[in-house]
């Protein structure tokens, strides 16, 4: 599981560049559910054998009584409790301020790891730059400057010494694929779970999850073992029918990262929205298999349905790898289909990929569309093996590769997942060049 580092500090201390720094990208996740303010971002970084998920919180002011500064504070608290990581934002430049205080109080309370940065520190002596922040009691400040990116790799080590390296999961527990249901609030989550939890001959029991909020839940249906995860505080057999408002972002996120297999739930009654295809673009963006479950399909008529399949058909068009089921999950309707493509879903992310037909299939594609050419030079592909599932990932080997373009990768990557049959999961195509001898003869 990546472990979660949170971004807190007033307003103008560098958190957003630090994010992006951290990320390596500007393209975040925005949760913009209504409740939840524009200014918090979510992303994934790594270092080395780490992945760590980031987020950014706004301008932090834990004593803001009303206005927007107490909603922000209020986004930026529940970021605090949810996280593995507090990394406490300062400005070297402008010194130690009675509104930075009023934060380290705060952060004193939360039980939490807390890490004091000390941003803006290019051409700074370090010593000097982190002195005065000594006084806020939270241990030796580290001094960075998050936009030359100085200081940010040591910081990194410090910080993600108490996690392990990670170890890729291609295999499931005893008890069968993950399975997380994602979506948006009221969408019909819960009834769902209830739905698969209380069907003739499920068996359903509690096990801890790996997650200080999440709760796996093996369960049993037509002979076959699943473990669900679940994303709306579901903790006992006997609490599966409360009703569950609390939307936490980061815990869905959280539950994606531990999927075999994310089922994205969409209400059929609503339109679709930015963050339905925020959680679409995290579950391609996590490489997991993923199922798209139309709920509440029963209570529209002719007309909704079509112009629903043509939003979704423009809006979440990077998931045509996925199938689309049309259920009711009050009444049990789809459940068995929907099980059935989890378990294709399933099947094609861990699928074992032979070297001697990754390479058929490869030389037939370029037989058949060869790479454009770049500089006078085309790209030569020689052959493909995996390296990797869940999802799959091919490693194409060959000459000049660096030149080929996103457009053929695409091309490739529809190739190889109709060859295969992989629907249901995303594949990751990886290039592995040797240098080029005309590289410098144009």
């Amino acid at each position: 599981m990546k472990p979660t580092l949170v971004l807190v500090g007033r307003p103008n201390v560098g958190k957003s560049t630090l994010f992006n720094r951290l990320t390596r990208s500007r393209d975040a996740l925005v949760a913009d559910q209504p409740g939840l303010t524009r200014d918090r971002h979510y992303g994934i970084g790594r270092l080395g054998n780490r992945d760590y998920l980031v987020v950014d919180t706004a301008g932090f002011d834990p004593v803001a009584k009303d206005g927007i500064m107490h909603e922000m504070a209020r986004q930026a608290e529940q970021a605090i409790v949810e996280a593995d990581v507090l990394m406490f934002l300062v400005d070297g430049r402008t010194g130690l301020t009675p509104h930075d205080e009023q934060i380290a109080i705060r952060l004193r309370k939360a039980e939490r790891p807390v890490f004091l940065v000390v941003n803006k520190g290019e051409g700074m002596d370090r010593a000097m730059a982190g002195a005065e922040f000594h006084a806020l009691g939270l241990g030796d400040p580290l001094v960075i400057s998050a936009a030359h990116g100085d200081g940010v790799k040591p910081l990194l080590d410090v910080v993600l010494e108490a996690f392990p390296e990670d170890v890729p999961d291609e295999k499931a527990d005893d008890h069968g694929p993950k399975v997380a249901i994602v979506g948006r609030p009221n969408v019909g989550k819960s009834t769902l779970i209830n739905s698969l939890l209380g069907e003739e001959r499920v068996i359903a029991f509690d096990m801890p999850g790996t997650t200080r909020d999440a709760i796996t839940v093996p369960f049993e249906r037509n002979g076959k073992q699943y473990s669900l995860i679940d994303t709306a505080g579901l903790r006992r057999r006997g609490k599966v029918f409360e009703t569950v408002e609390k939307f936490s972002v980061i815990k869905t996120l959280k539950a994606i990262e531990e999927a075999n297999v994310a089922v994205l739930v969409l209400d059929a009654s609503q339109d679709i929205s930015e963050q339905d295809a925020h959680i679409a673009g995290f579950v391609l963006e996590a490489g997991r298999a993923l199922v798209v479950a139309i709920n509440k399909w029963d209570a529209v008529d002719d007309y909704r349905r079509e112009r629903l399949k043509e939003a979704i058909a423009h809006k979440l068009h990077f998931l045509g790898f996925a199938r689309t089921h049309y259920i009711s999950a009050l009444k049990s309707r789809g459940i068995n289909g929907l099980l059935k493509s989890v378990d294709g879903a399933y099947a094609a992310a861990m699928a074992k990929l032979t070297t001697p037909r990754l390479t058929r299939t490869l030389q037939e594609a370029v037989e058949k569309q060869a790479p454009p050419r770049s500089g006078g030079f085309r790209p030569k592909m020689r052959y493909a093996h995996q390296g990797g599932s869940n999802p799959p990932v091919i490693v194409i080997h060959g000459t000049g590769l660096e030149k080929v373009s996103d457009t053929y990768t695409r091309y490739l990557s529809r190739t190889f997942m109709e060859a295969f049959r992989l629907q249901g999961t995303p594949l990751r195509i990886q290039f592995k060049s040797t240098s080029n001898p005309f590289a410098d003869k144009d």
